[in-house]
């Protein structure tokens, strides 16, 4: 399955809270609709966009580990 997105970010190497804390700020700066494409390394990230996107009203679309052991979040702007 592909998703189409509009932006990237790269949140690899950072630890809680900072891949949340950049996607907020990537998310605001974005139209309603949009799609951020969002790749981290933290373990925690997991839940925390699970709870990011139920406390924001954000869709998060899909969330998967890719084969380099990444995750890989696709949120849509509310």
């Amino acid at each position: 399955m592909t998703i189409e997105f509009h932006r990237e970010l790269d949140a690899r190497g950072l630890n809680c809270p900072l891949p949340i804390l950049k996607t907020k700020k990537a998310l605001a700066d974005m139209s309603s609709g949009q799609v951020l494409r969002v790749t981290a390394t933290d373990t925690g990230s997991v839940r925390d966009f699970q709870a990011f996107a139920k406390q924001t009203g954000n869709d998060l679309l899909s969330q998967c580990k890719n084969d380099d052991q990444e995750f890989i979040f696709f949120m849509k702007r509310k």
